[in-house]
């Protein structure tokens, strides 16, 4: 398994070309992808809000495939560490919890602002 993990951001599993750029990258165990639950409901809460004509039961698929496929990917146990992070948004602690808590060493995110 590769040493190297990276975090995905919601905002890059939202394009479907790179989310499935990243998808076919992570089965190849060249890096480590990982995520939270909460950043898989903000990435499909934002694909629904967008395009309400995809039916939820697909991006629960497609959640659940992510899941099942992408080895050790799902990080728990993190939200402990968010009231002692800040950053100029604080509705992106959990993203920085959960990178920490998952030793990424790389948080892939369009967010250059936190």
């Amino acid at each position: 398994m590769a040493q190297y993990t990276a975090l995905f951001d919601a905002c890059v599993l939202y394009p479907m070309g790179l989310r499935d750029l990243l998808m076919e990258l992570a089965l190849t165990d060249t890096f480590r992808a990982r995520w939270t639950n909460e950043i898989l409901d903000e990435w499909v809460d934002a694909i629904h809000e967008r395009r309400p004509d995809i039916p939820k039961q697909n991006l629960s698929k497609q959640r659940a495939l992510m899941n099942d496929h992408v080895r050790d990917a799902l990080i728990e146990n993190y939200q402990d560490l968010i009231p002692t992070l800040s950053l100029p948004d604080p509705k992106d602690r959990h993203v920085l919890a959960a990178a920490i808590r998952g030793r990424a060493d790389a948080i892939v995110t369009f967010n250059l602002k936190d």
